[in-house]
């Protein structure tokens, strides 16, 4: 097939490598015109994904409507508070008949939508895949065994996304879940902060072990209460990428979570970063949503409070531990 995939940080420069090796012919979206023409004069995205050969065919544009020309599945992997501004500059050079592939996770800021509802409401006509799960980069781009899930509410459009990126190293499950499949995406960033913060104060197993399945419990909590199914986040969209994301040593939300934990303030840990950091974008958004609801997210709150309200790491995880005492099992 022609795909487009628009976004080169090394999520989206991953995805795109992997269509191009699977036989694809893929035109790559970036905004930066050096990251394109690394792209295609050294096949390699030295900015995002660097140490990374990418497949010779794969090609870079700085063009969006070049990028989307006559392409028949198109997805999007740009920051999540980005997508609804990129996915109005692409409407007009859509195909009528191209799905639309979300790869970015997140809750927007002040709509509170996620990021299939924003690709809904700015594209109608178009069927909409979730793809998420637990998938780093490079890891991908170094043909690492990966498994992940693309969920629509059209079988025809998640099954189509799972033939065009599926390889011997990339396995795509489908799913009908997509409330489900976004949510564990966007939350698993904030838990990964919480459990970094947790390790930058040097606690040992026990508390990450205790925050991975309480921080769980609070995103099946919100997915509930959404309308999202229950084993969704037992599956890799859920638990798969929580897992992977508190305790990867290239965990960006992890990584930030760290270095508050030893005392950094978020300004000072964000200062040498380029590429975005989704936990911190999305924990407001995440606790506003949840705060509608009526739903209580204990461990969101406490990353809210130490992110930015000021109050030290140190203090936030004994307020968590001495909470009032429960039962674990909701009743």
């Amino acid at each position: 097939m022609r795909c487009a995939v628009v976004g080169a940080g090394a999520w989206g420069t991953a995805i795109a490598d992997l269509l191009a090796r699977n036989g694809h012919q893929v035109r790559l979206w970036a905004y930066e015109p050096d990251v394109a023409q690394g792209i295609n004069a050294k096949h390699e995205n030295a900015r995002f994904l660097a140490g990374h050969k990418l497949a010779p065919s794969l090609v870079a544009d700085n063009d969006l409507r070049s990028t989307l020309s006559g392409a028949e599945l198109v997805t999007i992997a740009t920051p999540s508070q980005l997508l609804r501004s990129i996915v109005k500059q692409a409407h007009s050079g859509l195909e009528e008949t191209a799905p639309v592939v979300i790869a970015s996770k997140g809750i927007e800021r002040g709509t509170l939508a996620l990021m299939t509802d924003i690709a809904e409401e700015e594209l109608p006509g178009h069927t909409v895949v979730a793809l998420s799960g637990p998938s780093f980069a490079s890891e991908v781009a170094s043909c690492q065994p990966t498994a992940v899930v693309a969920a629509s509410e059209s079988a025809e459009a998640a099954e189509l996304t799972q033939r065009a990126l599926s390889s011997p190293y990339f396995r795509v499950y489908t799913h009908t879940d997509v409330i489900g499949v976004e949510l564990g995406g966007a939350l698993k960033n904030v838990m990964a902060v919480a459990t970094g913060i947790a390790e930058g104060l040097g606690l040992g197993f026990n508390a990450r072990a205790a925050l991975v399945t309480r921080g769980l419990a609070e995103m099946t909590r919100l997915g509930l209460a959404l309308g999202a199914e229950q084993s969704t986040f037992a599956g890799l969209a859920g638990l798969g990428d929580l897992v992977l994301t508190c305790t990867g040593s290239l965990s960006r939300n992890r990584s930030i979570g760290v270095e508050l934990g030893r005392g950094k303030t978020l300004d000072e840990a964000l200062s040498k970063r380029e590429t975005v950091t989704e936990g911190v974008a999305t924990a407001q958004s995440a606790r506003e949503l949840a705060a509608s609801k009526g739903v209580e997210m204990p461990i969101v709150d406490t990353v809210n409070r130490v992110l930015f309200e000021g109050q030290p790491a140190r203090g936030a995880i004994a307020a968590l531990m001495t909470r009032e005492l429960r039962a674990e099992v909701d009743g």
